[in-house]
């Protein structure tokens, strides 16, 4: 195994907003006894962050018992609207067929960095079918408190620990629908394929620095493609000094 391919998931993968709009509030009243009032926007961020700015934009102080409590409710409430994930909510565009044919190429794994909490990432694949195709336990999650940069790096040395391979700039893919991803990928110096399926325009995720940016991922030859391109060894040659 020799590259890493790294999906978020939502707007990339699946949009279940719906659902997950609802379980943010069902947790919400569970942790702090009153009603969501006001809503914040995802953006690209991990639920750990999300959870302190919705709880600061509705007036509750927070205190360290929050986050954890916050994050069992959340997993609770959305654990238990998983059946309706597949009904309510949507694959993107190309999405299964995309994973399908990156796992196709030669030495690639593939898992997910995502600011969902793990288990709520779980049922989102699942619900959709596309959990086969990526080793979830080796991917970076929304409870763990790192910038997502540094969660790339975590999920680099998960997967690295797993195959026995050094999964570094050189051969790691992250593909991803938001500005915020590019940063990441970016800062860690990984390669990036922006998907202008979600909220940041194409423009954007140029401005970003992604090294390819695709409409959805309709076109599964693209994907592969860029993925091919993206961690070949000639370009891993190219873009470091020799020895590195």
């Amino acid at each position: 195994m020799n590259r890493l391919v790294l999906w978020n998931i939502d707007l990339t993968l699946v949009d279940v907003s719906i659902v997950t709009r609802e379980a943010y509030a069902e947790a919400f009243r569970a942790v702090t006894g009153r009603p969501l009032v006001k809503l914040t926007q995802p953006n690209g961020r991990p639920d750990s962050e999300i959870v302190f700015e919705m709880l600061a934009i509705n007036g509750i102080v927070a205190s360290d018992e929050h986050l954890p409590r916050f994050l069992d409710a959340l997993a609770a409430a959305f654990g238990a609207r998983r059946r309706r994930l597949a009904k309510e909510g949507r694959m993107m565009a190309g999405a299964r067929d995309a994973l399908k044919a990156v796992a196709r190429l030669d030495g690639v794994v593939q898992s997910v960095l995502t600011g969902t909490i793990k288990s709520n990432a779980a049922h989102k694949l699942a619900a959709f079918g596309l959990d086969r195709y990526v080793d979830i336990e080796i991917g970076g999650y929304g409870e763990e408190v790192y910038p997502k940069a540094t969660l790339l790096q975590v999920a680099q040395g998960r997967a690295g620990r797993r195959h026995g391979t050094v999964f570094d700039g050189r051969n790691t893919v992250l593909i991803g629908d938001s500005a915020r991803d590019v940063q990441a990928a970016r800062i860690a110096g990984a390669s990036m394929i922006g998907v202008a399926s979600g909220r940041s325009l194409p423009a954007e995720l140029h401005e970003a620095g992604a090294d390819v940016v695709l409409p959805d991922l309709s076109n599964s030859s693209e994907v592969v493609a860029a993925v091919a391109s993206l961690t070949s060894p000639a370009r891993g040659a190219g873009r470091f000094p020799a020895g590195r």
